[in-house]
């Protein structure tokens, strides 16, 4: 085990469906973190517990999430555009459901303004660690994921990946395969670089995955200064991955 004493990392986007399992994970392992949560509503915020922990701010506007950045060791970045799907939808008459992004909440926004926001703020308050979330498919330009909505999303959360590798900050960024609401601990994991692991059967993770992958980052030099693809064999098949230093030791990319 790493040596560590108490460290106070800040996940944002602790509402959504990925940053609950992280921030559940480092409450649980309070003798190692303090934990802190940044939610855009008071709903996500009671949602989540409604701790003192968990402050409520705007990624789009700088000022509004300073406060919950201050004073940290690390942050974990798990803020994301969701898109809508457009009330209209009849599976009953087949056809694919379209998709729309809100006013002011597109990609653009939220995972390139948003994201860069964080990483300013981060750089200001002196965070020694910056984990990232992103996804896979970001090599493609002409990715499905880019035409919902017309947000491009992939490309500005490469973007913003970009921009985090060249803040000079350390920094770990994840791009997860599918996700899915799957128990995690349960699965060898498998680490790859540029997308490579699309063109395989295997290109799903469980969110519980990734969000041990992101608290396991903190405590190990070897998941600094690296970009990975993370996806996971079937259950049943391979040895459940335990020792993460050596999953991170197997990663050679810093981008």
């Amino acid at each position: 085990m790493a040596d560590i004493s108490t460290s106070t990392v800040l996940v944002t986007g602790a509402g959504g469906r990925t940053g609950q399992i992280v921030y559940k994970k480092l409450k649980e392992r309070s003798e190692h973190y303090v934990a802190r949560g940044l939610v855009r509503t008071q709903e996500s915020k009671e949602k989540i517990g409604g701790a003192d922990d968990v402050f409520i701010g705007d990624i789009r506007d700088a000022g509004s999430i300073v406060p919950a950045i201050e004073g940290i060791d690390s942050l974990i970045i798990l803020t994301s555009a969701v898109p809508k799907m457009k009330p209209d939808f009849d599976p009953s008459k087949g056809g694919r459901p379209e998709f729309y992004f809100e006013d002011g909440a597109f990609p653009e926004q939220v995972d390139w303004i948003g994201q860069k926001n964080q990483i300013d703020a981060a750089k200001a308050a002196g965070v020694k660690q910056i984990v990232l979330v992103g996804s896979m498919g970001g090599t493609n330009p002409n990715h499905p994921l880019n035409n919902l909505g017309n947000g491009n999303i992939l490309v500005w959360k490469r973007k913003a990946e970009q921009y985090l590798a060249d803040s000079g900050i350390p920094y770990t960024i994840i791009r997860p395969g599918g996700l899915q609401d799957k128990d995690g601990g349960v699965r060898e994991l498998i680490v790859g670089k540029d997308d490579e692991l699309l063109q395989t059967e295997t290109k799903t993770i469980a969110r519980a995955d990734v969000a041990e992958v992101c608290v396991q980052a903190l405590q190990f030099e070897e998941a600094k200064f690296k970009a990975f693809d993370l996806a996971s064999k079937p259950e049943g098949t391979g040895t459940p991955t335990k020792d993460f230093k050596s999953l991170f030791t197997q990663i050679t990319t810093r981008f």
